[in-house]
């Protein structure tokens, strides 16, 4: 097992916990190998740069999502699966941010790092 990939990001969860981040990170790589409109639907790609996108998916979702969505071989429709799946994470993280944001106070924390490390959680959130 010493011969697996590395993962250039963190993989999809189960719970879509991480799609937001998950979305950008697969927008910027499939945009640095210059395959970004394999993902919309009506393209007209080459089967080659397909299976690209398709690769990067399959490689960075969860093993359970990967079983689930096993016959799907179109990255445009996976990637529009997975979206009306998980979208709806913006707007669970928005309203839990702005209650951090509100309740985010500076005594409440021992050490300054640790005030900044929730800051900037909440600031990247948001």
């Amino acid at each position: 097992m010493s011969n697996i990939a590395k993962l250039e990001f963190a993989a999809l969860e189960v719970n879509g916990k991480n799609y937001v981040s998950w979305m950008i990170d697969v927008k910027m790589h499939l945009e640095s190998m210059g395959i970004s409109n394999s993902i919309y639907k009506f393209n007209n790609f080459l089967a080659q740069d397909k299976a690209k996108a398709q690769v990067l998916f399959r490689k960075h979702i969860n093993e359970m999502l990967r079983f689930e969505y096993l016959d799907i071989i179109d990255p445009s429709i996976l990637w529009n699966l997975l979206k009306e799946r998980f979208d709806h994470q913006k707007e669970v993280i928005l309203p839990n941010s702005r209650d951090e944001w509100r309740t985010l106070r500076f005594q409440d924390f021992k050490k300054v790092n640790e005030y900044n490390s929730a800051f900037f959680k909440i600031c990247s959130q948001l």
